[in-house]
């Protein structure tokens, strides 16, 4: 094995710059300044809790991850972000209902020191939200130099030595790569010339991107998955990774699709429902965003199953997903599955799923894993897509030839393996041939 690769120190502070200061982005903030002061404990979280086995089984080395690479500690991170609506964090988080007001006190000073800037937002691309807290320009790129600019105010005011931008805003409306995303040349071009297939999240990632900054994508939005970026991400040394959160429905999915395939169980169907109430829900109310949504959850089980390998199991099963607004449930929605198998002579039988979870908490922890792993390739020179961090997202960028890994346990490998590379120890294969010489 290679002595490992060189990993520049996590030295001063890691600012966090947060498109959409929502319900996530406030669980996550909150969440890291209550775990800073030991009012909780970081469940969810690979990179606080996470543990990872070197060498043989017989080694017993089993470092926690944090231990093992050299994270940025909690402590110094500083956060910072953009939003549609005047609101401090604190604010934020008591209207979104996610956190126990109890806990939300304990951290009320640290979030109220967080009020967002004015965002970059039309309703062109989110049509269901109305902001009063916008940036104005003549231009996009007028815009995304705004975009620029507070970010260097950011990193001055909070005396930073790096930074990650991570878009925890709304799901926008369903586009697919343009002309105008074919190349960097291009793209600037078309933010001069307010070309209309240029959402406000690629606006943000531009502006990150040009200032050589990490960028991870929570949402199912373009935003960096084009050549456009890709090029900008290589050119300005700059990671990135996306797309869309895997937290709910399709977590589960990308658990039981791989078992049901590795025991060649048949598919017949899979119906898949959520209702859900948090302003999430609401952009998804409306048909072009809920249509962003469906493509990435609807794209999981083929890659899984390989129906082209597996015509008898797979090739005509019958997948459906709905997406319900219902306000009661604020940010507790709920899945519902039903999935119809198949197995030895083709009998049939069924399993039902009803997963009642907690969007924001399920989100906050991956939000955290994602800041810190992507500080920590660009301090590992590790540039353009971090296909090692599929992982946490629903439909994984990878590059243009590959077919993306969706596979829940095959993602966590190739993250672990990731991490094993970097420091110079032996892959897992889980051969282990060698026990029995």
């Amino acid at each position: 094995m290679k002595k490992g690769t060189k990993i520049a120190k996590p030295k001063g502070k890691l600012g966090i710059l947060i498109p959409g200061v929502g319900a996530v982005a406030t669980t996550f903030i909150a969440g890291v300044e209550a775990i800073k002061n030991n009012y909780a404990r970081p469940f969810g979280s690979l990179t606080q809790m996470g543990t990872i086995r070197l060498g043989k089984r017989t080694e017993k080395r089993t470092p926690l991850i944090k231990d093992f690479v050299p994270l940025a500690s909690l402590s110094d991170l500083v956060f910072g972000g953009w939003d549609i609506n005047n609101e401090t964090c604190y604010e934020t988080a008591v209207r979104s209902g996610v956190l126990e007001q109890q806990l939300l006190n304990r951290v009320r000073p640290q979030l109220e020191r967080i009020r967002p800037w004015k965002a970059v937002f039309s309703q062109e691309y989110v049509k269901r939200l109305e902001g009063t807290h916008l940036k104005k320009g003549k231009n996009k790129y007028e815009l995304a130099l705004q975009v620029i600019e507070d970010i260097k105010n950011f990193k001055s005011e909070n005396n930073l030595d790096r930074l990650v931008m991570i878009w925890c805003g709304s799901t926008e409306v369903y586009l697919q790569p343009s002309e105008v995303h074919s190349s960097l040349k291009k793209f600037e071009k078309g933010l001069k010339k307010d070309d209309p297939q240029i959402t406000s999240s690629m606006i943000y990632a531009y502006a990150a991107l040009s200032l050589g900054i990490p960028y991870a994508n929570g949402a199912p939005n373009l935003s960096v998955d084009f050549p456009a970026m890709v090029e900008l991400a290589q050119r300005k040394h700059a990671p990135i990774c996306g797309k869309d959160f895997k937290t709910g429905q399709t977590l589960m999915k990308t658990i039981i699709a791989p078992g049901l395939k590795s025991r060649l169980i048949g598919l017949s169907g899979w119906f898949s429902t959520n209702i859900l109430g948090n302003r999430d829900g609401e952009v998804l109310d409306e048909p072009q965003s809920l249509k962003t949504k469906e493509e990435s959850k609807l794209s999981v089980l083929d890659q899984i199953l390989q129906p082209q390998l597996y015509p008898e199991l797979y090739k005509d099963y019958h997948h459906q997903v709905r997406i319900n607004y219902y306000p009661p449930r604020g940010d507790n929605k709920e899945g519902w599955d039903n999935i119809d198998i198949f197995g030895w002579l083709g009998y049939p039988m069924q399993i039902k799923v009803n997963f009642l979870c907690r969007d924001s908490i399920l989100a906050a922890p991956l939000c955290l894993d994602l800041v810190l792993f992507l500080d920590l390739a660009q301090r590992t020179r590790m540039y353009g897509i971090q296909e090692w961090l599929s992982f946490y997202f629903k439909s994984p960028q990878c590059a243009p030839q590959l077919y993306p890994e969706h596979d829940l346990f095959i993602q966590l490998m190739k993250l672990k393996n990731t991490l094993r590379y970097l420091r110079g120890e032996d892959l897992i294969t889980h051969l282990g041939l060698e026990y029995y010489d």
